[in-house]
């Protein structure tokens, strides 16, 4: 007789541009054994594959949901990554929290504006997407105020956020 394995833990990383959720999401990914973890990031779905703005009704938030459904439904932890600013996805949050099969971790990654830019400054992108650019977007303090989300600050390190989120995806797994 097998033992039924228990629901995949379903993780969001979110925060502003250049806080380390992209970088903090596939180290974790890679951390874990290949094949276990799914990374769905905002960016790649908006505008990579969809081509859209973030406004209007678009399709990005009914694709995410699917793509996190699917992930999910089959065995794969599951990290979705973006900035996902609360007042636009607040209720995609709501549904996919709710529906969740397994256990739900929730991060929120805090990073002063200062910092943002000074991340920023050092990214590829830097050259076309300005400072003012990435100063328009920011929103302090953005958290969704669900149950359980833990705020990360900037006084942790790429390592220690890593770290930390493995070791709670140890205590769900």
């Amino acid at each position: 007789m097998t033992t039924p394995r228990s629901a995949p833990p379903f993780v969001v990383l979110r925060g502003n541009s250049a806080s380390g959720k992209s970088t903090v999401a596939r180290r974790a990914q890679r951390a874990l054994p290949r094949g276990e973890v799914a990374v769905i990031g905002q960016d790649h779905v908006r505008r990579e594959l969809l081509w859209e703005q973030d406004s209007g009704q678009g399709d990005t938030i009914g694709l995410l949901e699917t793509m996190v459904r699917h992930c999910l439904g089959v065995g794969r932890i599951t990290l979705l990554e973006g900035i996902f600013g609360a007042e636009r996805y607040l209720g995609m949050f709501t549904r996919m929290l709710r529906e969740a099969p397994g256990p739900c971790l929730v991060y929120y990654f805090d990073v002063s504006l200062p910092e943002t830019l000074r991340r920023h400054a050092g990214k590829p992108i830097a050259g076309h997407v300005t400072a003012e650019d990435v100063a328009s977007w920011y929103r302090p303090h953005d958290v969704l105020g669900v149950p359980g989300e833990q705020v990360l600050g900037e006084e942790l390190d790429e390592e220690q956020m890593v770290e930390r989120i493995l070791a709670d995806l140890a205590r769900h797994g």
